[in-house]
């Protein structure tokens, strides 16, 4: 059951813990684990492609092995080449819609891209507005009943690998006025997706220019994780440290960089390598994997890099940091708590992952009853998952009225962080578990503390 707090909650961010300590607060230090642990939405992902004159489809054994291998998401693109010039077929729509429920089944989700070709010799690079149109409007009841698993949708449909470079019918190289034909896409695309997801372009330019912004108008903590199309425009870069440009990613435009660098901090960011370059030498990795917030990164593509970094003994970093990593720190809470009365909670959480988390969950406490108290109750705390920054410690400190329903007794208290959509709330794959030894509990939530709880 949900609980009205009484008192006025404060959640704030810092930069160390803060511990408190009172006569009446009982204080309990966590443990720090070092094991790379399957969280969703973050990690690394392989890259599958689906044609539309081929019958692959992907199998519930080839997920589980996915997900036994470590792996939250999946890549998925579907090359519509026979549709370029007519609808969908339904028969292609319902392999759509199959892959992603057993993407549930499954326990993952989606970095999800359409496009018509993965070839530049294999023209027209993509199909004329109207068509385009058509197919978002076709696959938008999918998109919206299968967002649950959808962590977030690449822009694609225009140009080759759905990319926005190589494009028949969207001005190849458009300078800074013509983003007009492109900015229809964008649009669909963000009304095809429910308002709390995000849609991801391959290039700066693209968000700055397709809404005449400049590099200087950036998120910030105030107009981030709106339903606003800027604050729902994320990115991935497909050349990672494949030259000083990223391959063209920038334009040679030193504030497009500094514009990644600070939006990412609000938006997702992902993608891939794409050749080996002395930009991939692993003190460089390290800064820009850090300084652009990277949350996922393709595992097949460039083998070479990849190599070099399991070579050189930095893919475990990446495993372990790529995207959030929370880690409990310690807590403070009432030593003897009453019913009906005011509980006091405490915790510091450290962030030394290289991203926020992107999409919004809710942080409850969950108090299960045991030894002659029963029944299960919650709490939403007031904070913002999303704004627990990487490299920083968020403190959470709320003072909450526990329920006259809860019954004297023993009670353990446990921090969950639940997917919000209902299909997957309860499943624990979904749930975010904390980087600690001995607080994971199989239901999916991470153990807090254990107390007493008095008349």
């Amino acid at each position: 059951m949900k609980l009205r707090l009484l008192a006025a909650a404060v959640a704030m961010t810092v930069c160390f813990p803060l511990h408190i300590f009172a006569d009446n607060l009982v204080n309990v230090v966590y443990t720090p684990s070092d094991e790379n642990i399957i969280n969703p939405e973050r990690g690394m992902f392989t890259h599958h492609e689906f044609y539309s004159d081929r019958n692959e489809e992907l199998t519930l054994d080839d997920l589980e092995a996915l997900r036994a291998d470590g792996m939250s998401l999946i890549f998925t693109v579907y090359v519509m080449r026979d549709f370029r010039d007519k609808e969908i077929s339904s028969s292609y729509l319902k392999r759509i819609s199959r892959n992603l429920r057993l993407i549930r089944r499954a326990g993952m989700k989606a970095v999800l891209r359409f496009c018509y070709t993965y070839s530049e010799a294999d023209k027209p690079w993509d199909a004329p507005w109207e068509i385009t149109k058509r197919h978002i409007e076709q696959l938008t009841p999918i998109l919206r009943d299968n967002a649950d698993v959808i962590a977030l949708l690449e822009a694609g449909f225009i140009g080759v690998w759905g990319e926005w470079y190589y494009t028949d019918n969207y001005i190849f190289q458009p300078n800074d006025q013509q983003y007009g034909p492109r900015r229809q896409v964008l649009d669909a695309l963000l009304e095809a997706m429910p308002e709390d997801r995000y849609v991801a372009v391959r290039y700066p330019v693209v968000k700055l220019n397709t809404f005449n912004i400049q590099y200087t108008d950036t998120l910030s903590n105030l107009t981030a994780h709106r339903t606003e199309p800027l604050s729902r425009i994320s990115f991935h870069n497909d050349c990672f440290l494949a030259t000083d440009d990223d391959m063209g990613t920038f334009n040679c435009v030193p504030e497009y960089r500094q514009y990644w660098l600070w939006e990412s901090r609000y938006v997702p960011m992902g993608g891939e390598t794409c050749a080996l370059s002395e930009y991939c030498e692993v003190p460089n990795a390290m800064r820009d994997f850090e300084a652009y917030h990277w949350s996922y990164l393709n595992k097949d593509y460039h083998q070479d890099v990849l190599r070099k970094w399991e070579m050189e003994n930095f893919m475990d970093e990446i495993h372990r940091r790529l995207g959030y990593r929370l880690t409990a720190l310690q807590g403070n809470y009432t030593e003897k708590p009453r019913v009906g009365e005011p509980m006091h909670v405490e915790i510091d959480i450290e962030n030394t992952g290289w991203a926020a988390p992107f999409n919004h969950r809710d942080v409850d406490l969950v108090f299960v009853g045991k030894k002659g108290a029963k029944g299960t109750f919650r709490v939403t705390l007031d904070t913002d998952i999303r704004k627990w920054m990487p490299g920083e410690v968020t403190h959470l400190s709320q003072d909450i009225t526990l329920p006259t329903e809860m019954q004297p007794g023993q009670y353990e208290m446990y921090l969950a962080l639940q997917d919000p959509a209902p299909s997957i709330h309860d499943r624990p794959e979904y749930a975010i578990r904390l980087a600690n030894k001995g607080m994971w509990k199989k239901q999916g939530y991470n153990h807090l503390h254990t107390f007493t709880l008095n008349k």
